[in-house]
């Protein structure tokens, strides 16, 4: 007997559920409503709420409009963004996630706090996402982002160093980094380290983790531009080899279900609930059918 179980602790996270509330209140007050990049790292939300009527726009288009109403997502934005609105008279429905505003304004003390020529803010994070990007607009773009132990060459080793992270990255991953650091700045600098992972998606990789051990096949579904799914993902198929990475139920490779009893969906924290429930379904609907061709 086929088992096809969703992981309860899978799907969208506080500030994406949010975000997406409140687009669909605005789309449903009617009204043109546009959200600065995609609202969430991945395709089918992005689809669905654009046949609801969201126009998803870039920063260049951003900067050139005017009078109008436009969403902030929820990885945040740099100060320039909020001068734009200010500037083109613009409405901002602002769904930046608590925890990444939090960071933000922490980065923001400590940048204006600090002697600069003295001191460095280091942000462990991937260049050009868009919450890295808001991260550094708060240090009017001198802060370094680091992304793995093999760019540490860009911190200067003779200044105070400061540590944050990107809230979606590994706490693990974080760790590391944050000694890597450490033993790079000399010892007569001050280095201070802040955990800024957020605790919600640093605690689904343990779940997850558990999550994937306990099936024979696993089907993670994400888009492919999420930080959050890549990480996640990785965790497993560190735990599960039988670990595939899908963005749609047409992605599913049926075959692997055969011979099987045990099959797993999990996902990121950009990957709605009804995705799985249609992977799902997908997989159901096929099992059904080679039984009743027997």
């Amino acid at each position: 007997m086929l088992r096809v179980e969703i992981d309860d602790n899978s799907g969208f996270c506080f500030g994406v559920t949010t975000a997406i509330r409140k687009a669909e209140e605005e789309l449903l007050a009617g009204g043109t409503l546009y959200c600065l990049g995609d609202i969430v790292h991945n395709s089918i939300e992005c689809e669905r709420l654009k046949r609801l009527g969201l126009v998803t726009i870039d920063h260049a288009t951003f900067s050139n409009l005017h009078n109008a109403k436009v969403l902030l997502r929820a990885h945040g934005e740099p100060p320039a963004t909020y001068e734009t609105a200010k500037r083109n008279n613009l409405e901002l429905i602002d769904a930046t996630c608590p925890v990444v505003l939090k960071l933000q304004q922490r980065i923001k003390r400590k940048w204006e706090e600090m002697p600069h020529g003295e001191s460095q803010i280091i942000i462990h994070g991937q260049a050009g996402h868009a919450e890295v990007l808001g991260l550094v607009g708060q240090t009017r773009g001198e802060a370094i982002v680091i992304e793995d132990s093999s760019q540490i060459d860009r911190i200067d080793e003779s200044k105070n160093t400061y540590i944050y992270s990107q809230t979606t990255k590994s706490l693990d991953g974080y760790r590391k980094i944050v000694e890597a650091i450490k033993d790079k700045v000399r010892n007569d600098k001050h280095c201070e380290s802040f955990n800024t992972v957020c605790g919600q998606v640093a605690g689904r990789m343990n779940g997850i983790g558990e999550f994937a051990k306990s099936h024979e096949l696993i089907f993670f579904v994400c888009g492919k531009k999420s930080s959050n799914g890549k990480i996640l993902f990785n965790e497993c198929k560190r735990v599960n080899p039988e670990c595939h990475q899908i963005e749609t139920p047409e992605d599913i490779d049926l075959s692997l279900c055969d011979n099987v009893e045990s099959i797993g969906i999990c996902g990121a924290t950009s990957t709605p609930k009804w995705l799985m429930e249609d992977c799902k379904q997908t997989i159901i609907n096929y099992h059904n059918k080679k039984q009743n061709e027997k």
